[in-house]
């Protein structure tokens, strides 16, 4: 089905950002930027995960967020998804700090790697119970979930609230457009189904994102926006500007008018249903307007027992509740397996016929990896295997 015809659009015809309007936070006044400078009481150095956010608001990803949540929408969107306008979130947007000194009012530079990038204006500072935080985002205190081991170790004491004004975007080893520059690559009209991962693109993936096309709730002249992340994740995880290599390689190798390409400065939380509520706002602020869902998306495992944090379907079923209220709609995604005799189907077409099925687990491949054995291309592209063994 057309975009048109089940939802409302923008003037170019692309889904609308969030809220109504793609905010841009940037300041281009220079006299503007040396009188904000001018006000500053602290300076602070942002981490990998502050810098992300920083950007993301600063493009509009956010929107329709100005800046970093307050005390009151921070545990708005804890409690209850949405913030005190009642707008869906999936995970709270703020900044911390362990400096003790700040208050309300104050104005603070924010530098990354020593670049002058944002300053923000205070108007809230509190002391987060973040073990509610954790029970209540992430569904567990236990510090073997990488997100809660980052709010209790990595976060500092202190959050804070307040809006942003943007002087430049961080300068990065992965260049990633903004939510304008996405869009002005976008059909008009036609849905964009989005395909969100962190990990490197195997066979599987092109399989299901070009599959993705062919749903029954996507038009025929649709478009896949593969939008992997690139910002810090788990903490085994291959770097960013690695996966980005690999990503590159790809949009290269594959040379498909459907399919468009874009990276996004995201730092992964692996909160399971939360964040496929927050990948998908951030995507239709990007002009998508199908989102794929895959198995346990954004779900980890514990550190010490190996056991899943989340259902296989609870990020499905949780973003399909929020999904008409964002005018989108999901893409489950098919479980494809490889078999001998017709390549990649699905696994209930190859159970049927009885084909046989080829397995390559993810310890096998990352032993073939480091060992220089060879990997069957079926399961990896071979431009990606080579741009991983060169890192």
């Amino acid at each position: 089905m057309e975009l048109q015809k089940n939802t409302k659009i923008d003037p170019n015809g692309l889904i609308p950002p969030y809220g109504g309007e793609l905010k841009n936070l940037i300041i281009k006044d220079k006299k503007l930027i040396h009188e904000l400078i001018s006000k500053v009481n602290y300076e602070f150095e942002c981490s990998d995960r502050n810098a992300c956010d920083v950007e993301l608001l600063m493009v509009g990803a956010f929107s329709p967020l100005e800046g970093f949540m307050d005390e009151s929408n921070y545990e708005s969107v804890i409690k209850n998804n949405r913030d005190m306008r009642g707008l869906l979130f999936g995970l709270p947007i703020v900044f911390d700090s362990h400096n003790e000194k700040v208050k309300t009012g104050d104005t603070i530079l924010l530098t990354y790697k020593k670049q002058k990038i944002a300053v923000l204006e205070v108007n809230s500072k509190w002391e987060p119970d973040k073990s509610l935080e954790a029970e209540l985002c992430y569904g567990t205190n236990s510090l073997d979930h990488p997100a809660v081991n980052m709010i209790f170790n990595e976060r500092g004491r202190f959050y804070i609230g307040g809006k942003i004004y943007g002087f430049e975007l961080p300068i990065r080893e992965f260049p990633c457009k903004t939510p304008e520059e996405v869009r002005a690559t976008l059909p008009s009209n036609y849905d964009v189904v989005a395909f969100q991962c962190r990990n490197p693109i195997h066979r599987a993936h092109y399989e299901l994102f070009s599959n993705a096309l062919h749903s029954n709730n996507v038009s025929n002249n649709a478009v896949v926006l593969v939008h992997p992340t690139c910002g810090p994740t788990q903490q085994d995880d291959i770097p960013g500007k690695v996966r980005y290599l690999t990503y590159k390689k790809l949009e290269e190798e594959i040379s498909d008018e459907k399919i468009k390409w874009a990276f996004l400065p995201y730092s992964m939380h692996m909160a399971g249903p939360r964040e496929a509520l927050q990948h998908m706002i951030i995507r239709r602020n990007y002009g998508c307007t199908h989102f794929i869902i895959g198995r346990d998306m954004a779900g980890c495992k514990s550190s010490s027992t190996g056991e899943d944090f989340y259902g296989p379907y609870e990020a499905q079923n949780f973003a399909n509740k929020c999904a008409s209220e964002l005018m989108m709609q999901t893409v489950p995604s098919k479980n494809l397996v490889y078999t001998r005799e017709k390549g990649y189907i699905t696994a209930e077409e190859a159970k049927k016929f009885n084909y046989q099925i080829m397995k390559l687990s993810g310890t096998e491949f990352r032993k073939k990896l480091r060992n220089g054995e060879p990997i069957p291309e079926w399961f990896a592209f071979k431009s990606v295997v080579d741009v991983l063994r060169r890192s």
